[in-house]
């Protein structure tokens, strides 16, 4: 079985690293079109939910751009900690048995989806 820091570990880098490449690449491209290197949008919708679906519309209809990839590398980013704390979760209730652990990440897990999907 795997260590849960090394667990943990490699969520985050892998997490990281994807959400350099799409932020690194959408803003090349961006900067390849438009010989500016910054992006001039506003983020859509409330929530990471509606985050997703408008990105996901706009895949569906073709519109692939290079602010597509910047927000995929940002919800990337925003669920990192997410997949981590889920994880933990259950790591914590099926290998470890530890049930006042797997309460507190519970919580924490409870709180990032009401943040993250539900406000």
């Amino acid at each position: 079985m795997i260590a849960m820091d090394i667990l943990v570990g490699y969520i985050l880098q892998i997490g990281v690293i994807l959400c350099a490449i799409f932020l690194v690449a959408g803003l090349l491209w961006s900067w390849l079109v438009t010989g500016s290197p910054g992006l001039h949008y506003s983020l859509t919708g409330s929530n990471l939910f509606q985050f997703w679906l408008s990105d996901i519309r706009q895949l569906r209809a073709g519109h692939l751009q290079p602010e597509l990839l910047v927000n995929i590398g940002i919800a990337l980013l925003m669920m990192t900690p997410y997949v981590r704390v889920l994880v933990s979760t259950i790591y914590f209730a099926f290998a470890e048995r530890n049930l006042k652990y797997t309460f507190f990440t519970g919580f924490v897990f409870a709180v990032l989806t009401y943040s993250l999907f539900l406000r």
